[in-house]
């Protein structure tokens, strides 16, 4: 590349000089042309007009006329004619008149018997060379001198040749130099061009020393800079990801970089000592994780680019994971996999215990009911004895109900309470639940409404859904009395259909609603004892619609009622 330079440098410093010097040969050699032409012509008007004065001065005969051209020819170097009005010769210094033809119709001729000084340039048919014409005017006719133009012709050729010759010399040195100027640019292109490399090659270390202060010494400080600039950048970027990497080494969590293309990038060291057979990297990912919901996970987040969050069950034997991945900036995603083994098995401890508990707790609690009942229908008299037995029922009776939603929410939340889905119209889920308030609830002073406008068959368990609608208008009875009206509705949405219970009761406060459906949260704790809930209704109702694939919320606002949403996935109905 460098030899390139070189000669490319070279050469058109060749091609300029060399046209600069040609370019100045012409100008120098056309001035000198006419400079000399004109000083040419102002001698020979000068003769001219001094060979005219002679003739008009002297009254000669044809004869002695041609004695004085040939005089004046050879006094001035040049060639004297003299004709009369008409154009005839009358002498001539280089032929004899008679041979001569008509000058009347040569330009210089016809300006000088007109009264001016004519001049003209053309080639001579009687001697076959070119010559510069000038005639003056005299009494009677003209007189002209002619010179012939080979000595501009040769003055030119002496004047080109010693041109060329300073041209040639002068051609040669500045060659020379520009050959020298060539050398010193690409010795100097040729050392930012060795730095480059370097850089190109991640030497960030490299320097350019460049002390000239033209294009190319700021060029190459430009490039120094840069290169110092990059150093600290690449030092800055390599400390953030050891620390990056430090800090997911030491997280408990297996962490995976999958670029866009699907193989594994990178791995943190809790991932390398979970997978059996070590990270494959740069091999694709489902040579590390076989799990297909993880799989799944990745080829959703990659084409949607979104957060998506799985379970992943087969990584390892024996271990359950939530698995999260996410989109990065660059294209790729990172998964991070929390271990759940340990969350799930407490979890199910918590239910199992719940569940055996309550089962135990049943037993003795309907025992002790049945007796305080018997109790109580064997005493007539002792009101205090009474109002004991019936303190003891009363809360034997909440504590059945309470081990009764315990063991109901246990099953559900643990799958083992299966659902026994159908295609059902929600006319008759609403009718169950109108039926429900006119068995259990039409003595509480309420008034319920029914408003159906769907039109869609819905999956559901139709015992389940009665269950969640019994729990939701025991809530609206307790707690919406002051109301004195319920409505209860579905319509149809996208894939679903919505069902709902509303009161117009004193409502619920916004910061209650993000908890109601946890388990035991009362919005007025005093109130819910009083009324015998449990505090696992909604929870239960919660867990059943999750269950139904559907969602349930809640919406309320203060003095104005209360609105419980629910819904649940619309039914495929085989149409064939």
């Amino acid at each position: 590349m460098k030899n390139k330079i070189f000669f490319k440098l070279v050469f058109v410093f060749t091609l300029v000089i060399a046209a600069a010097t040609l370019t100045l040969d012409v100008a120098i050699t056309h001035s000198w042309e006419n400079s000399l032409r004109q000083q040419i012509e102002i001698n020979l008007k000068q003769k001219t007009e001094m060979f005219a004065l002679q003739v008009s001065a002297t009254q000669l005969k044809p004869g002695a006329l041609g004695s004085m051209a040939r005089a004046v020819a050879a006094a001035s170097g040049a060639r004297a004619t003299v004709i009369d009005v008409h154009g005839e010769v009358l002498a001539d210094s280089d032929a004899l008149p008679e041979t001569m033809e008509n000058h009347a119709r040569r330009p210089e001729f016809q300006a000088a018997l007109a009264g001016q000084t004519g001049m003209d340039t053309r080639h001579s048919h009687t001697l076959g060379v070119d010559f510069l014409y000038i005639a003056r005017p005299i009494p009677g006719g003209a007189v002209r001198l002619a010179v012939p133009l080979s000595a501009i012709a040769e003055a030119n050729q002496k004047v080109w040749r010693s041109l060329l010759s300073a041209s040639a010399l002068a051609c040669f040195i500045a060659i020379l130099l520009a050959a020298w100027a060539s050398r010193s640019a690409s010795a100097r292109l040729d050392r930012i061009l060795v730095f480059a490399g370097k850089i190109a090659e991640g030497d960030f270390s490299a320097r350019l020393a460049e002390y000239q202060n033209d294009e190319i010494g700021r060029v190459a400080v430009a490039l120094d800079t840069t290169a110092r600039k990059l150093q600290t950048s690449f030092q800055e970027v390599e400390d953030s990801r050891s620390e990056l990497e430090a800090v997911l080494n030491s997280m408990q969590e297996p962490v995976i970089a999958i670029a866009r293309d699907g193989r594994a990038q990178w791995a943190n060291r809790r991932m390398e000592l979970l997978t059996p057979t070590g990270v494959r990297l740069n091999q694709p990912v489902v040579q590390t994780v076989r799990d297909p919901n993880f799989l799944s996970a990745v080829q959703e987040a990659s084409l949607h680019h979104k957060l998506v969050t799985t379970r992943v069950h087969s990584f390892v034997p024996g271990r359950v994971f939530a698995a999260t991945v996410a989109p990065m900036p660059s294209g790729g995603l990172v998964a991070v996999l929390h271990d759940l083994t340990d969350a799930e098995s407490i979890e199910t401890t918590r239910r199992d215990f719940i569940a055996n508990v309550s089962h135990e707790l049943r037993t003795p609690l309907t025992s002790i009911q049945g007796y305080a009942e018997t109790l109580l229908d064997g005493v007539t008299s002792h009101e205090t004895q009474r109002d004991f037995l019936e303190i003891i029922r009363k809360n034997a009776s909440r504590m059945t109900r309470l081990t009764e939603d315990l063991l109901i929410l246990a099953r559900v939340e643990s799958g083992d309470k299966k659902l026994q889905r159908r295609a059902v119209s929600p006319a008759e889920l609403l009718r169950d639940a109108s039926d429900y308030f006119h068995d259990h609830r039409a003595d509480s002073g309420m008034k319920l409404d029914v408003v159906n406008e769907a039109l869609k068959l819905v999956s559901a368990d139709r015992d389940a859904v009665f269950q969640v609608f019994s729990n939701l208008i025991d809530n609206a009875c307790k707690y919406a009395s002051q109301g004195g009206r319920i409505l209860i509705g579905a319509h149809d949405v996208e894939g679903f259909v919505q069902f709902y219970v509303r009161d117009y009761g004193p409502g619920i406060a916004s910061e209650h609603l993000p908890r109601l459906f946890e388990r035991f949260y009362r919005v007025d704790k005093a109130r819910s004892r009083e009324s015998g809930g449990t505090g696992l209704g909604l929870a239960i109702a919660k867990h059943i619609i999750l269950a139904h694939g559907g969602t349930i919320a809640a919406d309320s606002e203060l003095n104005h009622g209360c609105t419980f949403v629910f819904s649940i996935p619309e039914a495929r109905v085989n149409r064939d």
